[in-house]
């Protein structure tokens, strides 16, 4: 979907997606329609203005935001993702869970979307683990569809933070599916930003039905271990330089969506933990 919102875009312009794609160029108005038609339950991308895609000449995967990347229509039908193996459904189920939790912690955080981001992150969190293991069953489908769709309009206004702008580089650098490599430190982001004063996170972690934000990052790192996600870099034996560029790699403008300020330091003990 992200490929096609794009291409209906550069396709009436002269030059290359790639004069585009994390250049700091204004992207043009035109488009064509588009009707999007999700086949996996995580990216909302039907209901967003996002398109992230990857240059693989230049090693860069990132977002591109606009308004003509919003969908004519959209179609979601929770039966065309039936065929999604476990792991592809645990990924992008988590890339759900994200997109809601950091667009409930956004420095742009709004209140119709707050309402949309605990919803999209309970449905979520509650049928993970359960599609994971009944792949054919068509009732959690349909909630994972939902939990999807309902975190795309949730961050479509206040985008994501802190675990997007990590995830690039663990999927440019190392090859990690997107939503796995957000679900590696969406909880370490959680204490995080509960330990230096965000009281939104523990306001969500409430509404979720956690005593705290430790606990909601506890749930969230079992639902890990769970369905198999990775859960550390160990067998991946990075180098000096490869772990400096994965630092390198975070510094993402979606860093400073998050509620507090993310020291460098920070992310480098918490990949180190990894390491």
């Amino acid at each position: 979907m992200d490929c096609a919102k794009a291409a209906a875009t550069f396709c009436l312009c002269d030059g290359s997606v790639t004069d585009f794609l994390a250049t700091g160029r204004d992207i043009p108005t035109s488009h064509l329609p588009i009707i999007a038609i999700p086949t996996t339950s995580g990216t909302g991308s039907e209901v967003t203005s996002v398109s992230v895609l990857s240059d693989h000449t230049r090693g860069v995967k990132a977002p591109m935001n606009a308004p003509g990347f919003y969908p004519t229509f959209a179609l979601v039908d929770p039966e065309l993702t039936l065929t999604a193996p476990a792991h592809t459904t645990a990924c992008t189920g988590f890339d759900a869970l994200c997109h809601a939790i950091e667009a409930y912690w956004s420095r742009n955080h709004q209140p119709v979307c707050d309402v949309l981001a605990v919803h999209a992150a309970k449905l979520a969190l509650d049928n993970i683990v359960p599609v994971f293991n009944q792949l054919d069953n068509s009732v959690l489908r349909e909630n994972m569809a939902e939990a999807s769709l309902v975190a795309g309009l949730a961050f479509a206004l206040p985008k994501t933070s802190s675990a997007h702008a990590c995830s690039y580089p663990l999927t440019n650098l190392f090859g990690i599916a997107h939503g796995e490599a957000c679900a590696m430190t969406i909880s370490h982001f959680l204490r995080f930003n509960a330990e230096n004063g965000c009281e939104r996170v523990e306001t969500l972690a409430k509404a979720l039905g956690y005593n705290n934000a430790h606990a909601l990052a506890d749930r969230i790192d079992e639902v890990r271990r769970e369905t198999g996600m990775r859960l550390d870099l160990k067998d991946l034996q990075l180098s000096d330089e490869q772990f400096e560029q994965l630092v390198a790699g975070c510094k993402h403008p979606n860093m400073q969506n998050n509620p507090v300020e993310v020291p460098e330091a920070f992310v480098r003990t918490m990949f180190e933990k990894m390491r």
